[in-house]
């Protein structure tokens, strides 16, 4: 070490090099006076008698521990290797570096090519042996100090972390107060955006669906506009980033988490470099306080959540699936009962097609045969069929619980919308104050207010008209509840009712459907497993060799059978469209089609009244042998007068010709007027006048 001021001529004539360097950006911004301190070495190499001096301060703000890259301390190494550089001047050991092969790299270059190491305690020759022990000391005291000071600290937090006093960032909806510690964000508009995500979600089952459903109500979500002090905010339109972070974030469940992330060490390019930010699993936290403070939801629900949220990741194994839509009620539903896996849904046919359920595991990854196809209408209708069937007993708590939570929501989005509007009018008003504030003279700034004023009052008439269009449906009628329990099935295929509620409705009910091929492939057995642990099986016919969806009902069969001798066939295909009932490919029916039907399936035709001798006769054919009207027939056979058959309700009359020779019916005929029939046990109110 030397102490007085004699330096070789030759080490004067180099440039000297001053190393600024600070850890992190808040001590350059901060933490001036060290900074000042260092500059000053400029200084200093001065009265040494250096002439050529260099400032190196590329490195402020970055750590000298080796898991950042320095690029000013590279250039310092590159120039010591050149022979350029006289001395290197520092205000401590610990602004050149902080970890052991940087350090010692440093003084090797310095001692090969006779260059000196000044501090602000004198001037150090690395070549030297003592100087050397010096300098390896001061190196080593460095490190030491940085580990037992960063030892120290994540140790204190730690400790704090365990009592759940650390005051870790928070998420949107919590603050923390300087009295009384964590508690929900004061903003109530705040506190019902998460409270309606929780919501949707318990409803939907799927964050994406809850996404959708949330932008068509045009919900706003919070932005902090103020960094991460998160005091004021910008609302502007969820994202789906929003949603996903709100149901996994386990702090809205009131549980404490510190240690959710790790760092990693690798080696890249020769040099450690450590990275921050992992995330750990739930499992592997440091610390989990339960209970900490106050909660959106339980903890019961928060896994439940999570739950659901893995079961619905389609691009991984296992579970069922959320109801995505699409034709095929089952998919992700069903599970081959031969082989376990799931059955996948394909779809075939021409132009639009029809979807088949197919057992392809096997076949696509053990080139082994499909254990099994099964048509995807059929099995569709089935399980509907068993759905319906369960829930029929419960139908009408179901529908007060289904009333109950309409009402619920409907007024939970009035409410938003409420809070909307109050926002919006909070901020007009004050954008008004800060206008009529403005000095009239300073164009620039009024100007600029004034539009601030406008968009706010844009804003608060776009919800006002937000505000009406809830109105409007609250105020339309109430959906039929009770009526939709009394007819499950007109509720179930309703066309307002899509595919994803079904399925949705399906997920709650069933926990896994096992399919089999029984019989020799002429039946597939169905076992439901419901989700309170109960089975029921449901067999459903195979079609055979050249059989289709697209074949005419059995009911509809039945009732061309039974009227196609009495009547007409355009008769009988009114008397199918009164029923509702519709062809195999659903249509209407015509006289062509049931006559075509008719021929296919060799069903005898109609035969006239005239072709079988006059014994029956049609509610036409009567009104023209009298010579009256269709309605005085039809009002005869009302009142009861005339005997008539129908093959079944809504078919035509059939009369026997002799019904009409009767006395009684000729003179019913004859008369003027209405048809009135006289009933014996009928009092008059005028009997005691």
């Amino acid at each position: 070490m030397t102490g007085g001021n004699l330096l070789p001529m030759a080490l004067l004539r180099r440039k000297a090099v001053v190393y600024v360097r600070q850890s992190t950006p808040q001590q350059v911004n901060g933490n001036l006076e060290s900074q000042r301190r260092q500059y000053e070495l400029v200084d200093v190499a001065r009265r040494w008698g250096f002439r050529d001096v260099e400032v190196i301060d590329e490195d402020l703000g970055r750590s000298a521990s080796g898991a950042v890259d320095r690029p000013g301390f590279e250039r310092l190494v590159e120039d010591l290797c050149t022979g350029r550089v006289g001395a290197v001047l520092c205000l401590e050991a610990s602004r050149l570096s902080r970890n052991g092969p940087d350090w010692h790299r440093l003084l090797e270059l310095c001692g090969q090519v006779d260059a000196r190491v000044i501090d602000i305690d004198g001037v150090y020759d690395p070549a030297k042996p003592n100087d050397r022990l010096l300098l390896g000391m001061k190196g080593s005291i460095s490190e030491f100090e940085l580990s037992v000071i960063r030892a120290r600290m994540y140790e204190a937090a730690r400790q704090k972390a365990q009592r759940g006093e650390l005051r870790i960032s928070v998420p949107i909806g919590y603050i923390w107060h300087r009295d009384y510690g964590l508690s929900f964000d004061p903003d109530i508009r705040v506190q019902e955006a998460i409270r309606h995500i929780f919501a949707r979600f318990r409803e939907i089952g799927s964050a994406r669906q809850v996404l959708i459903a949330l932008t068509a109500e045009g919900m706003h979500f919070p932005r902090p506009s103020d960094g991460k002090m998160m005091v004021s905010f910008d609302w502007v339109p969820i994202r789906y980033r929003n949603v996903i972070s709100v149901l996994k974030n386990p702090f809205y469940a009131g549980a404490y988490a510190y240690g959710k992330t790790e760092k990693r060490t690798q080696i890249v390019d020769g040099r450690v470099r450590k990275s921050y930010g992992h995330r750990k699993s739930y499992d592997d936290w440091g610390i989990m306080l339960r209970e900490h403070h106050d909660s959106y939801v339980s903890w019961d629900e928060f896994e439940r959540n999570q739950r659901v949220l893995a079961t619905n990741a389609y691009g991984k194994a296992g579970g069922i699936k959320s109801g995505r839509g699409g034709k095929a009620f089952l998919a992700g539903m069903l599970t081959c009962g031969h082989c376990g896996r799931r059955l996948c849904v394909v779809y075939v046919g021409r132009r639009i097609g029809y979807h088949i359920y197919r057992c392809d595991r096997s076949n696509l990854m053990l080139a082994r045969p499909r254990c099994m196809t099964t048509n995807g209408a059929r099995t569709d209708v089935a399980v509907m069929e068993e759905l319906l069937r369960a829930v029929e007993p419960l139908a009408i708590d179901a529908a007060l619980e289904a009333e109950r939570m309409h009402l619920e929501g409907e007024a939970q989005r009035r409410q938003l919308v409420e809070l909307d509007l109050q926002q919006a009018r909070y901020e007009a008003s004050l954008a008004e104050r800060r206008y009529a504030a403005c000095d009239p003279d300073n164009r620039l700034i009024a100007a600029q207010l004034e539009k601030s004023w406008e968009a706010t009052l844009r804003r608060v008439e776009a919800c006002e008209v937000r505000l009406n269009e809830r109105q409007v449906r609250d105020d339309a009628a109430l959906p039929n509840f009770a009526g939709l329990a009394h007819d499950l099935k007109a509720a179930w295929n309703a066309p307002d009712v899509d595919m994803r509620f079904r399925q949705r409705l399906l997920r709650a009910l069933v926990k896994d459907i096992v399919a089999t091929v029984e019989n020799d492939g002429q039946e597939i057995e169905l076992t439901i497993h419901w989700q309170g642990g109960q089975h029921s099986q449901v067999r459903i016919r195979k079609p055979k060799t050249g059989e289709h969806t697209k074949s005419t009902p059995e009911e509809a069969m039945a009732i061309i059978r039974s009227m196609a001798t009495r009547w007409s066939d355009a008769d009988v295909a009114a008397t199918l469209n009164r029923m509702g009932m519709r062809t195999g490919q659903g249509k209407t029916w015509t006289g062509h089609r049931v006559s075509s039907l008719r021929r296919v399936h060799k069903i005898e035709g109609y035969r006239s009244a005239g072709t079988t001798g006059g014994e029956w006769l049609t509610m036409s054919e009567a009104a023209a042998k009298f010579g009256v009207t269709n309605h005085k027939i039809r009002r005869i056979v009302e009142a009861g007068l005339l005997p008539t058959e129908q093959v079944m309700p809504g078919a035509p009359h059939q009369i026997r010709a002799a019904d009409l020779e009767k006395p009684e019916i000729q003179a019913a005929i004859s008369r003027k007027g209405p048809c009135r029939t006289q009933d014996e046990n009928q009092k008059s109110l005028f009997s005691a006048i």
